[in-house]
């Protein structure tokens, strides 16, 4: 939580100091804004949670499924896709008229998918590649198209900056929080 409320106040302050959005009234207001951005974040952090949860039980789920190529396969499609919707769909098909602005974002969430992947490849092995990528793209989409449809560029940066902080920290974690738990069953074994 303390991941999403940081990553939303820096993205709310930097935002209000660029473009000046919001006019304060007083001194209580400007003070007020930090903590307002903070709680905003905290429950970002929820969200991006709930789809962490929800992409471990789909990942479960189509390993149980298919042959483990088959659902990395799978996984590299549906990335795919959801970048293709994110960056072309929603302006050639769906009507949208701010091309730009899907563009950048689906670089800037490719960019960032593409350094958590690395770190975690550092961090683990290269077994890591496909389901970060589609973890940090594809989740992250779908996270991210209820802000969207509201069709505000400014809500968009304020939900997506914490958003990505948030699932990159988790998928950076995973590996660390399985690891403890696999060493303790290890050690309760032995006794």
């Amino acid at each position: 939580m303390l991941v999403g409320a940081v990553g939303a106040v820096i993205a709310g302050l930097v935002l209000q100091f660029a473009t000046g959005t919001i006019q304060f009234k007083g001194t209580v207001d400007l003070l007020i804004y930090p903590l307002i951005l903070f709680g905003y974040g905290a429950l970002v952090s929820v969200y991006s949670q709930l789809g962490f949860f929800a992409y471990l039980t789909l990942n479960y789920m189509g390993i149980g499924v298919f042959r483990r190529k088959t659902w990395e396969y799978i996984q590299i499609v549906l990335s795919a896709l959801a970048l293709l919707e994110l960056i072309f769909l929603r302006t050639f098909v769906g009507g949208e008229k701010n091309f730009s602005w899907d563009l950048t974002l689906g670089v800037g969430i490719l960019a960032v998918a593409i350094a958590v992947t690395y770190f975690k490849v550092r961090l683990t092995n290269v077994n890591a590649i496909i389901p970060t990528m589609f973890f940090m793209l594809a989740v992250t989409i779908l996270e991210i198209i209820g802000v969207l449809k509201i069709g505000v560029n400014n809500a968009t940066v304020f939900i997506i900056i914490p958003l990505l902080a948030c699932n990159a920290y988790q998928i950076l974690m995973l590996h660390k929080v399985t690891q403890d738990e696999k060493k303790e069953l290890i050690d309760l074994a032995l006794f």
